[in-house]
């Protein structure tokens, strides 16, 4: 007899009795996974049948869907969340049976629909809060998980096997590589494969907030921190990501001063909120991603040693485009399908030609810059195949022109120089919009145009 059966076959009647009263439908598991007592509302709601006796059975073989195992193997509890039930919105909540040493023998679930009214002034708080901070582009909503890394490359397997077993550990993660090539895409499958997932993912981009903000921000303003201010305070990035993940993308932009209250945050776990002189505990993981070499900032002195060191626990590079080229056509297919999707385009495919061209591109913005080049051919195209001419393959490079290179580096500089200069062209010497249509940020093309001195 498992541990909780003990327990609920030496407890009065009426606490079994009085949870059911509590909700419209209950039920609970040990720590195998087995159902050791349901309530008649849950069978009725589930429209179990009577005549079948259900305890000692495996939960997952009734409800192939239910989530009291990932509870039970978490020990994280999911104090609300919304569930259809036979047509039937419902408000559920899951806990945890723990021990007083914390270790977990059970998990039980709740079930209420009849009140759900009752929690619109939340819904609508939630709402209005998730619309300011996306609003801002400081927060980022965390929708995918490590499956929507698509393809079957090496490079891309090799990747995905480290960041689930990163995902496992509760520790520092930094993501390193080109500017498109996934990084904020990896840190919310990171996050949806760990046990913070039921917690919030908060994603700030540290390179488009001005210098004077990044504090407030970051670590909140106490009441009254200075004139403006919010006479109640206001909590940071990092307070509203308590128990979750905290994403810093481009971590390198940070000043010295930011650097420095960052460290403690990792080091002490604590912050202090601007115009405050309180310390607040706070429980964050954080991946940190940068498309610039960490270290050679370090040893210019242009970033602190030692927090990179504290961010250079687990570093993850991820593979360019151009190293994964079987992955293209998967990748591809799917981008396609998701414009065809979000803009009620028709669906296109690739001809062999523009399959092939995009095979040998060398893709200097990455996946980025294949998922615009893609969207602007379904907006071009005027036939059911999409072209290379649709793909813009022919304001790059002739097809019918041909060089001969003896080195292979010279190969790549002249192709990526024509590249550049090409969007430079088009958008009049904009380099912002040049930077967008070659799916990379403005400080990366400055960058390139600088190494190839153009």
């Amino acid at each position: 007899m498992s541990q909780l059966e003990t327990l609920i076959n030496t407890s009065d009647e009426n606490l079994l009795t009085l949870l059911s009263s509590l909700c419209q439908g209950a039920i609970a598991i040990d720590q195998e996974c087995r159902i050791v007592w349901l309530s008649q509302q849950y069978r009725e709601l589930m429209e179990l049948p009577d005549n079948t006796e259900f305890i000692g059975q495996l939960v997952n073989d009734i409800l192939p869907t239910t989530q009291l195992p990932r509870i039970l193997k978490t020990g994280q509890p999911s104090f609300l969340d919304l569930m259809q039930i036979n047509n039937q919105w419902c408000a559920v909540t899951r806990l945890p049976l723990k021990n007083p040493d914390g270790s977990v023998f059970g998990a039980i679930g709740f079930v209420f629909y009849d009140n759900l009214e009752n929690l619109q002034p939340l819904f609508d708080k939630f709402a209005r809060l998730k619309k300011q901070l996306v609003s801002e582009n400081l927060l980022r909503i965390s929708k995918y998980e490590l499956d929507d890394l698509v393809g079957n490359s090496p490079a891309l397997l090799k990747i995905k096997r480290q960041a689930l077993r990163a995902a496992q550990l509760d520790t520092t993660i930094l993501l390193l590589g080109e500017t498109g090539t996934g990084k904020e895409l990896l840190a919310q499958g990171i996050h949806n494969a760990s046990p913070r997932r039921d917690a919030p993912f908060v994603g700030i981009n540290m390179a488009a907030l001005p210098e004077s903000l990044v504090e407030a921000e970051l670590f909140g303003t106490a009441a009254g921190a200075y004139t403006g201010a919010n006479k109640n305070g206001r909590l940071g990035k990092i307070q509203l990501a308590t128990g979750g993940t905290l994403f810093l993308d481009e971590i390198a932009d940070i000043s010295a001063a930011i650097q420095a209250k960052l460290l403690r945050v990792i080091q002490e776990r604590e912050i202090e909120a601007l115009g405050s002189n309180r310390l607040e505990k706070v429980d964050v993981r954080i991946i940190a991603a940068t498309s610039r070499n960490l270290k050679q900032l370090v040893d210019k002195g242009l970033f602190r040693a030692d927090l990179y060191y504290r961010l250079n626990v687990l570093p993850l590079q991820l593979p360019a485009l151009r190293d994964r080229i079987p992955d293209i056509p998967a990748i591809s297919s799917y981008l396609m399908e998701k414009i065809a999707r979000e803009s009620g385009l028709p669906a296109l495919s690739l001809s062999k030609d523009a399959l092939i061209w995009l095979q040998q591109y060398h893709w200097p913005g990455n996946v980025r810059e294949l998922h615009n080049r893609l969207e602007r051919a379904c907006v071009m195209a005027e036939q059911e195949l999409i072209s290379t001419e649709d793909l813009g393959a022919e304001d790059l490079i002739s097809t019918n022109e041909t060089i001969a290179f003896t080195d292979l580096n010279q190969a790549k500089n002249h192709a990526e120089a024509e590249s550049l200069q090409q969007a430079l062209t088009q958008s009049q010497h904009n380099k912002t919009k040049a930077a967008k249509l070659l799916g990379i940020s403005r400080a990366t093309l400055y960058n390139r145009i600088k190494r190839l001195n153009m």
